[in-house]
């Protein structure tokens, strides 16, 4: 018996390898396995099972033990993913500075007469802090601290005074800079300054949704939004020279970039030195300093095993051409290709619930990304004559942005919301359970983020094609 079981699987064709695998490797991830650890034994696995239909086990074994020391090393060791600690660590530096409470105090004092005025203002703030943080979970995580304390003592709905900030939080996975956006670029090998530019424009969209959300529910009902008033002009004039930073390194790191000065790591770390000379301006201790390297560092080492886990598994799924197969079968389709990239999405949604946006994007993203750029018509395919109307290097612009405003919508979705998570560790006084509550009206706003974006290409590619003729 366990003869034949053993010749049907080495005589098993590679396809259906890799669907036994990774059906294997999302099982383990169900039943509570890490992302990082189930991609890793999953890859070493089919690896060794590959290879040992053709060599044997002696010869598979020591295959797939040296391919899971280098291949890890080969990736991750290239200069493009040193952006990410290097944003992160800007986002930390930002907090310790006090720019982050600049940045409120600012929005209070010009949104907070609205209806909804605290919740408005963490959006905004959020939104501004976004842009010089490069990881959600630090984005809710600061202003856990900062924001939800305000809303409470106005009165705020606690539930939705968290909802707010973890919903708010997931902006910085679109906002460039973007670890998110960086580690998509890698992935699928595009421009990582092109997909970068691109977030601007639907990171505004989608903070103007959420705030819309925000004045909606708060005329409806007054415990989602009392008003803040009392400001004059000039109190709130003076409220903007402090966040002038904020924008400073945003343009260090724009016009370094698009300037032809450095590499968007090279402006990564020049916007994080700027930070910190800030920082020790304002007067930060040896203790902050300390925290932010060893928060930055934490969330990096977070990062990368998840990285390195997932590429082993990637490794195998092009040895056993499950990518290609996919690729081909979703182009056969006899289905309109929006329908199909709608089904896509729900499909990113569904397997959100249950894997954290970064290990969900590069398990998927070698498979998924290929069949996308064949539903728009090809590797060469012209803007005039595709399915989606975007040429094909905008066709990988353009799913990166909506692939990515997904992965922000699960960094909220139960059971595995991350933010949710953040900001209930922060604040003692909320559950996991209030702060998934209070987060379920923002999922409604990220859908009509999600179909804006979706029917209106442009919207994410007008800044792309402005700088580099991307369409």
């Amino acid at each position: 018996m366990f003869d034949t079981l053993y010749e049907n699987m080495m005589n098993m064709a590679p396809i259906d390898m890799g669907l036994w695998v990774s059906g294997f490797m999302l099982f383990a991830v169900l039943i509570g396995v890490r992302v990082a650890f189930a991609a890793a034994i999953a890859g070493f696995l089919g690896l060794l099972w590959f290879f040992t239909a053709k060599l044997g086990f002696e010869k598979a074994f020591w295959v797939a033990v040296k391919m899971a020391g280098t291949v890890p090393h080969s990736k991750v060791s290239t200069s493009a993913l040193s952006l990410i600690p290097v944003f992160i660590l800007i986002g930390f530096l930002a907090y310790y500075a006090g720019l982050t409470r600049a940045l409120f105090e600012a929005a209070k004092r010009w949104v907070g007469w609205l209806p909804g005025g605290m919740a408005l203002a963490t959006v905004f703030s959020t939104a501004g802090f976004a842009a010089v943080s490069g990881a959600s979970v630090a984005t809710s995580a600061v202003f856990a601290r900062i924001a939800i304390p305000e809303m409470l003592k106005l009165g705020y709905d606690k539930r939705f005074a968290a909802g707010v900030v973890a919903a708010s939080g997931t902006l910085a996975s679109l906002i460039p800079p973007s670890a998110i956006l960086v580690i998509y670029a890698i992935i699928v090998e595009q421009d990582v300054g092109a997909l970068l530019m691109a977030g601007f424009l639907p990171g505004a969209v989608s903070a103007f949704i959420y705030a819309s959300l925000v004045i909606i529910l708060a005329m409806m009902n007054p415990k989602y939004g009392p008003t803040v008033k009392g400001f004059t002009w000039g109190e709130r004039f003076v409220s903007l020279p402090p966040t002038f930073p904020i924008f400073f390194v945003v343009a260090i790191i724009i016009f370094s970039v698009y300037g032809g000065w450095g590499t968007p790591t090279e402006a990564g770390a020049l916007g994080a030195f700027v930070v910190f000379c800030m920082a020790v301006y304002k007067g930060m201790k040896w203790g902050n300093f300390r925290d932010a390297l060893m928060e930055a560092g934490k969330l990096t080492v977070m990062i990368f095993s998840i990285i390195w886990g997932v590429l082993l598994y990637v490794r195998f799924l092009g040895f056993a051409d499950l990518p290609h197969a996919f690729s081909d079968w979703i182009a056969s389709l006899d289905q309109d290709p929006m329908v199909t990239l709608l089904f896509i999405l729900l499909g990113y949604a569904i397997l959100g619930m249950f894997m954290d946006a970064i290990g969900m994007l590069l398990l998927t993203l070698p498979v998924v990304f290929p069949a996308v750029i064949a539903l728009n018509g090809g590797p060469d395919v012209a803007a005039a004559d595709s399915a989606f109307g975007v040429s094909a290097v905008g066709c990988a612009i353009w799913f990166g942005i909506i692939v990515v405003k997904m992965a922000e919508f699960c960094l909220i979705t139960p059971p595995i919301g991350l933010n949710c998570f953040v900001v209930a560790g922060v604040r003692p006084e909320l559950s996991v359970q209030d702060v998934f509550r209070g987060v379920i009206p923002f999922f409604f706003a990220d859908m009509v983020t999600i179909g804006v974006l979706i029917a209106f290409p442009g919207i994410v590619l007008w800044l792309p094609n402005i700088i580099m003729g991307i369409n």
